[in-house]
């Protein structure tokens, strides 16, 4: 018989293990407000899939093609249509085909909208679910389109940012972004300001259009390629810009996190940090998740770091959502964390359900609004 064992010099590798939770002082218990279940979720599937809050309204969908309107306050269904079928063609001996849906959503011009990895865009009345039209556009779309000048502004994988007549569907116009070979599975979402459409690219840019035309103004690198091979080098904006005041602020998977001047795509200052998670800022903050789960509160003014909480390294954790003096990250475990906004401590932990919470959660007065794989919709309260 042969052994084999290693030798004193050989490590094990630790830098993929999925942290576990350590006890924690609990400071407050957050209350469970409502909850519903959006049938399968997103099960395994790469999704950034998110709830909207709007018109007193929870709108959200699963992928296989179910969309759902809840009432805000106490969570009680008011309509739910299937986009796998939404013309209603499928007959009682046809299998079922998922809609793949993946994108979104948005709310605005009393519609809802949602998008899906076969790019199609869905407009659906906010009130009834009915479906007022969709679109095809050249790409799938797996992030958040913006609401602009009355057009819905899609960027799909493809590189094709599209903007669609929110009344129609029609196409206004389309600029065509090239993406290199090797690209990761993202795509940053859409926001607009000021007549402006910014988004980020797979070539490590936070770039420009104008809203009304799609003419390219400015392109800024943030990412830097690094390392021997082209999977290293990888320099995906995946992330939705952020924009406060006069300035706009972007991260790259592999690269910086960075402040930009809006109007002119002038850096203002860059900071090494790497992430695909969403940002957040709030008043002199910035919240970031690295691509290792570790958050970070840095300076909104110069970027200077004041602090890091480490304890959830490969937790894939979320983006953070600011709730009062807190932050909120998810977990792949489905746990909710509060964070302290003056110095990372961990104060609080929820668990939704045991299924992954996928997609940092949204927050609307004060409440949070969380989704897991697994399609468990909760509406958590952090105590004052």
């Amino acid at each position: 018989m042969l052994f084999g064992c290693a030798t004193d010099d050989e490590e094990e590798d630790t830098s993929n293990l999925v942290a576990e939770l350590t006890e924690i002082t609990a400071e407050f218990t957050p209350e469970l407000l409502w909850e519903q279940s959006t049938n399968k979720g997103v099960q395994h599937y790469f999704s950034r899939l998110n709830p909207v809050v709007a018109y007193d309204k929870v709108f959200t969908a699963e992928r296989m093609g179910e969309a759902y309107a809840f009432d805000q306050a106490t969570g009680k269904k008011i309509w739910e249509v299937d986009l796998s079928d939404i013309e209603g063609t499928r007959s009682f001996f046809d299998d079922r085909v998922s809609a793949r849906i993946s994108g979104g959503g948005i709310a605005g011009y009393n519609m809802v909208f949602w998008g899906s990895e076969n790019g199609i865009v869905y407009a659906l009345n906010q009130e009834t679910g009915e479906l007022i039209w969709q679109a095809k556009v050249p790409g799938e779309v797996i992030s958040n389109p913006a609401l602009e000048s009355n057009m819905v502004l899609v960027n799909t994988v493809s590189g094709a940012l599209v903007a669609l007549d929110s009344q129609t569907g029609e196409q206004v116009w389309k600029a065509d972004q090239n993406v290199p070979p090797l690209s990761l599975r993202g795509a940053s979402g859409v926001v607009s300001s000021s007549g402006g459409a910014f988004i980020g690219n797979a070539k490590g840019e936070l770039a420009v259009y104008i809203a009304d035309s799609g003419q390219q103004g400015w392109a800024t690198e943030i990412g830097e390629p690094s390392g021997a091979t082209e999977l290293q080098r990888i320099v995906d904006v995946d992330v939705t810009p952020v924009v406060f005041g006069d300035k706009i602020y972007g991260i790259s998977a592999n690269g910086n996190l960075a402040a930009l001047d809006m109007r002119s795509g002038r850096e203002i200052w860059k900071r090494k940090y790497s992430s695909y998670r969403q940002l957040t800022v709030d008043g002199n903050q910035i919240f970031a998740t690295d691509e290792k789960g570790h958050i970070y509160a840095l300076n909104r003014n110069d970027g200077t770091e004041m602090w890091s909480q480490l304890s959830l390294t490969n937790r894939d954790t979320t983006g953070a959502v600011s709730v009062g003096d807190y932050i909120v990250v998810g977990d792949l475990e489905g746990y909710l964390h509060w964070l302290k906004k003056t110095d990372g401590s961990i104060v609080a932990r929820y668990r939704v359900d045991s299924s992954a919470i996928y997609v940092t959660p949204v927050v609307s007065e004060g409440l949070i609004y969380a989704q897991s794989r697994d399609g468990e919709l909760q509406v958590i309260k952090t105590p004052e």
